[in-house]
């Protein structure tokens, strides 16, 4: 697999599949850095609720044109050689790697922005909806879609 970005269900695209995909880049030999950013499964609210599961889903088609047009952008920035966003898909324990973000570079000074760039763009331009199963105060288990733009907390 040497795609540069997409979704895919979870249990087919892993860490190694990752760092592959990045060294078979052409460009590679021009690579100092590699920053990477995974995000996973937390097992907390954004309302202090107990998260017992999430359950992650996409519409597929337009996710993989968006992760794909946001990694051709972010790739032609100075001292950029490879940007990579995978977003796995299916239900996930607390503690489970849900997205995978790399960015490949000559130096960190240039790969660290584009990295907190790429995070920001894939959270608010793909269309990837997460569901948790909370557990309330009371102990009673609840399942709601979290929308990333209204329960983004800012950095």
């Amino acid at each position: 697999m040497t795609h540069q970005a997409g979704v895919h269900e979870k249990g087919n695209f892993n860490l190694d599949d990752l760092m592959n995909n990045i060294k078979k880049n052409g460009q590679f030999e021009k690579t100092g850095e590699i920053a990477l950013f995974i995000g996973v499964a937390r097992g907390e609210s954004n309302e202090g609720e107990k998260v017992e599961k999430l359950t992650l889903e996409a519409y597929e088609e337009k996710a993989n044109e968006v992760l794909e047009k946001i990694c051709d952008d972010l790739t032609k920035k100075q001292g950029i050689v490879d940007v990579q966003i995978h977003h796995l898909l299916g239900d996930f324990n607390v503690g489970d790697d849900m997205v995978y973000v790399s960015v490949a570079g000559s130096h960190r000074t240039e790969v660290f922005p584009v990295l907190r760039e790429a995070v920001e763009r894939y959270k608010h331009e793909a269309p990837v909806f997460k569901k948790e199963r909370v557990i309330d105060a009371k102990g009673l288990a609840k399942e709601t879609w979290v929308s990333e733009k209204e329960n983004s907390k800012p950095q």
